[in-house]
């Protein structure tokens, strides 16, 4: 039987020594009163961008569902399994976050994978395509746009429409659309750049990103 990994045991132990000890009593008021957090993340499962540490977040400030490429699938009721909406549900309905941020990063290889998805599908891999699939009309559109163009640039823009299509696919929720109607619940769109820490924003009436 495997054992617990060293390296993990030896951080959770600076954790509890530096973190956690220190703000127990937060903790403690965590424990008993609940979560309230007034922002939901949704954000890419990569370990190079963690919402937490870009927002300098305390536990209990942000509700963060992360997945492959932070996309938002669109409102369907006819599978069994929806991790992300019911995470979106719960943020809306139960939390009433009343922002919804959908953050993307630099190198997602995500995107890589919807760009090379004709050589992915000879792999053995068997998830990364169809939920990628989700971009398929982005990159269709795209390819012949930047088509003898250098590849960073095909990446760049297919990590800004991670952003638009999973606010486009947000707004396909009913409880969203409810929320957002009344003024009670905003949508944003982020692109955090991993080698030099600058994070844009969706400026929703240009439709581009610009430095916060």
């Amino acid at each position: 039987m495997a054992t617990f990994p060293e390296d993990l045991r030896d951080r959770y132990h600076r954790f509890k020594f530096r973190h956690f000890t220190p703000n127990q009593e937060h903790y403690e008021e965590l424990a008993v009163e609940g979560q309230h957090p007034e922002t939901m993340i949704v954000s890419c499962c990569d370990s190079r961008c963690d919402p937490e540490t870009i927002f300098s977040a305390m536990p209990g400030e942000l509700f963060v569902v992360r997945n492959v490429a932070n996309l938002v699938p669109p409102f369907e009721t006819t599978g069994k399994y929806h991790g992300v909406s019911a995470a979106l549900e719960f943020a809306a309905l139960t939390l009433r976050v009343k922002d919804i941020v959908v953050l993307a990063h630099s190198g997602c290889g995500g995107v890589q994978a919807c760009i090379d998805r004709d050589a992915i599908r000879q792999t053995e891999a068997q998830f990364i395509v169809n939920w990628m699939s989700l971009l398929d009309e982005s990159r269709d559109r795209l390819m012949p746009e930047f088509d003898g163009k250098p590849p960073e640039e095909l990446h760049a823009a297919m990590e800004a429409e991670t952003v638009r299509t999973s606010l486009k696919n947000l707004r396909t929720f009913p409880c969203i659309q409810i929320l957002e109607s009344k003024g009670r619940l905003s949508l944003h769109g982020a692109h955090f750049n991993i080698k030099t820490g600058v994070l844009t924003a969706l400026n929703h009436a240009t439709n581009e990103f610009i430095p916060v």
